[in-house]
């Protein structure tokens, strides 16, 4: 009996041995940290890439553009307004509550409600419930994005979140100014579950040991994310092996890392477009067309993409990029400081205004430098711009309160279509819908809005295509807002990260399937 004692004693001690000489640990540095826990707190990319590791979605994309199968394993449509979802078995939350349809059903009404993401949800008219794993979603009308819309959709706990605090608040309050349940704790069924959390100082993720997705290649049992705002000391930390993954990259540093044989650094072309927005409402200077026209031909975009960025964006003069429906090859960037001047007389404005500007200083990439340029070219036209940036933690409460009358903002249409945009940055603001969440300049011209809906049921690809390229030709001619580039995505870790294997057009690192050697 002690022989045996003895020998199930020292396999315990090789097999715990063996899962410790396995795990793998990875120090991450992103110019960021997540706002908060609640997915639906903040649309975002930063938040989304937390989803990505705490939550997992229905469907994912794929590198090819296509949908690969997560909390979903398969769907069929229905009818024009219903898509079947045939749910996983076996899932748990990180709280040990299993997953069923009724938590899809929960999350989907959620998401509804909040502020962020209502204007993305409105065409939905809700999730049906077939049974404990099946779930049919519908819409109020026949809708082409249907599945890409799925990729949102990040099941919660609904039993975790349901109830109140301590401090008698509902659990599944969305609230973004102030404390809340979600805001500090979480309950997914992703790879990772938060184990340590400071504010702006470093988040711990640890891997959950029930995960129900055991096929996953990868092998990091620890996330270690420390935010460095700061580009030049966040490289520094990967080229002193402080970290092993960062993300982005400075354009100026790429030739380091690349001079490194102990890194790689890996770039991609992205749909992330960095504009300036210019608040109607706010300065009546920038509600007369001509004045708007006239910022836009004082900017200097391509210099911006030449001597900011170092080659590493592409110039852009509309909002969705070559590849996208709307994208109109006819709309051509369109620097001349004569007519810029010349629009500014015609306009009344000759002599010049003076106006207010916020621009972050550590969400894009060089948005400072970006802000700091845009800002000496309007001066060439007289226009004086008071301009302030801020860390992203601060930068968005600002932004929403629309406290300047030139805002910056970038977007990444995370459904990868054209109309996202618009849907966020254009239409009409209104907050019963959520459309126009984003849109800090007050723009509105209901023709756009009306082929924005338009183009959410035209399940013809030409005639939506069409829709949405006149859509960016009234932008364009309205001078809406100002393009200045779409951003190239960028990573960089040592040789022993697999990044490649994770990475995407998306930019939501899929942490699960890491692989470190």
């Amino acid at each position: 009996m002690k022989k045996l004692l003895v020998g199930c004693l020292v396999l315990l001690m090789v097999l715990s041995f063996g899962t410790m000489a396995g795990a793998k640990t990875l120090k991450l540095a992103m110019d960021a940290d997540p706002v908060s826990l609640d997915p639906h707190v903040q649309l975002s990319g930063g938040m989304l890439q937390f989803s990505h590791m705490v939550f997992d979605p229905l469907v994912r994309w794929n590198k090819s553009g296509g949908f690969d199968p997560r909390l979903a394993t398969k769907w069929e449509r229905i009818d024009d307004l219903t898509m079947r979802f045939h749910l996983l078995k076996g899932v748990k939350f990180h709280s040990g509550n299993p997953f069923t349809a009724k938590d899809v059903e929960w999350t989907v009404e959620r998401l509804k409600k909040s502020a962020e993401y209502k204007g993305l949800f409105e065409p939905f008219e809700g999730v049906k419930v077939i049974d404990d794993y099946t779930v049919d979603i519908v819409t109020k009308k026949p809708y082409a994005l249907l599945l890409n819309m799925a990729t949102y959709i990040f099941p919660m706990d609904s039993k975790f979140y349901t109830g109140t605090d301590k401090n008698g608040q509902p659990k599944d309050a969305i609230v973004k100014i102030g404390p809340s349940f979600a805001l500090t704790n979480e309950s997914g069924t992703g790879k990772y579950r938060v184990t340590s959390r400071e504010q702006g100082v470093k988040t711990v993720f640890e891997e959950f040991h029930d995960y129900w997705d055991k096929k996953s290649p990868g092998n990091v049992d620890k996330i270690i994310l420390t935010p460095i705002k700061n580009d030049a000391t966040r490289v520094a930390a990967l080229l002193s092996g402080d970290v092993d993954f960062i993300m982005p990259v400075p354009p100026q540093d790429y030739s380091r890392i690349r001079k490194d044989k102990k890194s790689k650094l890996i770039t991609m072309s992205g749909s992330r477009i960095i504009t300036c927005q210019l608040n109607q409402k706010r300065c009546p200077e920038l509600a007369n067309k001509l004045v708007r026209q006239a910022i836009v031909y004082a900017t200097n975009n391509k210099g911006i993409v030449k001597k900011i960025m170092k080659g590493t964006a592409s110039v852009a003069a509309q909002q969705a990029p070559k590849g996208f429906a709307g994208y109109k090859e006819t709309l051509n960037p369109r620097y001349n400081l004569k007519k810029a001047k010349a629009l500014m007389k015609e306009a009344g404005y000759e002599k010049g205004f003076e106006c207010t500007m916020i621009a972050p200083n550590n969400r894009y990439v060089n948005d400072e430098k970006i802000a700091e340029a845009f800002a000496t070219m309007l001066a060439k036209i007289k226009i004086k711009v008071n301009l302030k940036t801020m860390p992203k933690a601060q930068y968005w409460d600002q932004f929403d309160a629309q406290v300047a009358d030139m805002q910056i903002i970038g977007w990444h249409p995370d459904t990868e279509d054209s109309a996202n945009y618009s849907e966020f940055l254009i239409m009409c603001p209104n907050k019963e819908t959520g459309y126009g969440q984003y849109n800090s300049g007050n723009y509105c011209n209901p023709e756009v809005d009306k082929l924005v809906l338009a183009s959410q049921t035209e399940t013809d690809l030409a005639k939506r295509s069409a829709m949405l390229q006149r859509v960016e030709q009234i932008l364009y001619d309205d001078a809406a807002f100002v393009p200045f580039h779409w951003q190239n995505l960028s990573w960089a870790g040592k040789n022993k990260v697999g990044i490649r294997r994770i990475i995407n057009v998306q930019n939501f690192p899929y942490f699960g399937d890491l692989v470190i050697k």
